[in-house]
């Protein structure tokens, strides 16, 4: 079995992480804030600290702005809910997710303007067009660190500079980045950062978060309301984070399995894990130049990009192509429009899509070795 489909969920998870899990459900998983008992005490130990290693990670000055959702998709909705109304103009790029491009969908028919921002065949976002879009009257810009399709890094730091002139706010979708890429909420002008704990940062699904500056809680208006074992006697949910955006039972053996991921994460070093990435995905794409029938889509410098390397196969059905990686040669890739088909009618792939091959640090060479073979075999009568 090979598995070069990180993109969708990293595989293997980070060492320490499945008996993380499995400590603290034979230990005894209890609730924070419900239980005036010391191993509930533990657990709400465990939470604060896990909070205060996202919050250093992603440079944000407290623990108390990181608030955990069941996933990504949960804290996009949360935030792109919380924060848009009737009237409000939202600007996003072609290369987001369905987990943005849906809810704002939903949103525009209460009234929200959505205006997109163009990217180029290479992924490369248009910056003048998205300054252009980016006015005095935009309250949210929401973009993806980087492409989900291509891998294409895009310029956070250079757009969260025009949200400061123009006065508007800044949200990023780290999916694809998160414990791969440095970022700083502060130096990239990010006013909320979503993330997921399942892909980069090496853990187990059903948990992800918000990381938030102050000023965009207290305007949020919160997706989930309920008990959170703190001011039980209102009706209304708490104003401090992050209890006001933190409703119902935490996941708290995700909870467990991020603080080993975010320990091994920081034992590795962040740029020793892309580097090793970015290792990988030159010797792939370095072999796939010379393989007649294939076309790599995305920029060509490996610098513009994450470990990703995006397959077409213009004479040959993508789908095939993908589905005898798997049962010919027992290497798992991902074709289709990986929820995202504004990025491929950007790159020329749609409605085709493309075989998206997605690496992690602990692939190796002669795995990558294996998939320029499988593809030199199979497209030999190109």
């Amino acid at each position: 079995m090979i598995y070069f489909d990180n993109a969708s969920t990293s595989y293997p998870k980070a060492p320490g992480v499945p008996q993380a899990v499995k400590d603290i459900l034979e230990r005894g998983c209890f609730n924070i804030n419900r239980g005036g008992y010391a191993r509930a005490y533990e657990m709400s130990a465990l939470v604060f600290e896990t909070r205060e290693k996202i919050a250093s990670l992603f440079d944000c000055p407290s623990g108390r702005q990181v608030v955990f959702t069941g996933g990504i998709t949960h804290s996009l909705n949360a935030a792109l809910k919380g924060l848009l109304g009737c009237g409000d103009h939202a600007v996003i790029t072609q290369m987001e997710h369905n987990a943005v491009v849906r809810p704002l969908a939903q949103l525009q028919a209460q009234g929200v303007v959505v205006d997109t921002a163009r990217c180029g065949p290479d992924g490369r976002l248009d910056l003048s067009d998205m300054e252009s879009k980016i006015t005095g009257q935009t309250k949210l810009v929401v973009m993806s660190h980087a492409s989900n399709v291509s891998g294409v890094i895009l310029p956070v730091r250079e757009v969260g500079e025009i949200c400061r002139r123009q006065g508007a706010l800044l949200l990023v979708d780290s999916a694809q980045t998160a414990g791969v890429l440095p970022i700083s909420m502060r130096d990239d002008n990010i006013d909320i950062l979503a993330f997921t704990g399942h892909k980069g940062l090496l853990s187990a699904q059903g948990l992800g978060g918000l990381v938030l500056s102050q000023r965009i809680a207290d305007g949020m208006i919160p997706l989930l309301a309920g008990g959170t074992g703190s001011h039980s006697h209102m009706a209304d949910m708490p104003d401090e984070l992050p209890d006001r955006l933190e409703p119902g039972t935490l996941n708290l053996p995700g909870i467990a399995a991020l603080s080993a991921a975010l320990d091994y994460i920081d034992s590795a070093g962040i740029k020793s894990i892309y580097a090793r990435e970015m290792e990988l995905t030159a010797r792939l794409t370095d072999g796939l130049r010379n393989i007649p029938g294939v076309r790599v889509i995305g920029p060509e410098r490996l610098t513009d990009k994450c470990a990703i390397a995006a397959m077409d196969f213009p004479a040959m059905d993508n789908a095939a192509v993908s589905a005898r990686l798997d049962e010919e040669y027992g290497i798992m890739t991902r074709c289709g429009l990986h929820c995202a088909p504004a990025a491929h009618k950007a790159m020329g792939t749609f409605p085709r899509g493309a075989v998206r091959c997605s690496l992690g640090h602990l692939n190796t060479e002669g795995e990558v070795d294996e998939l320029l073979n499988a593809l030199r075999q199979i497209t030999f009568r190109l």
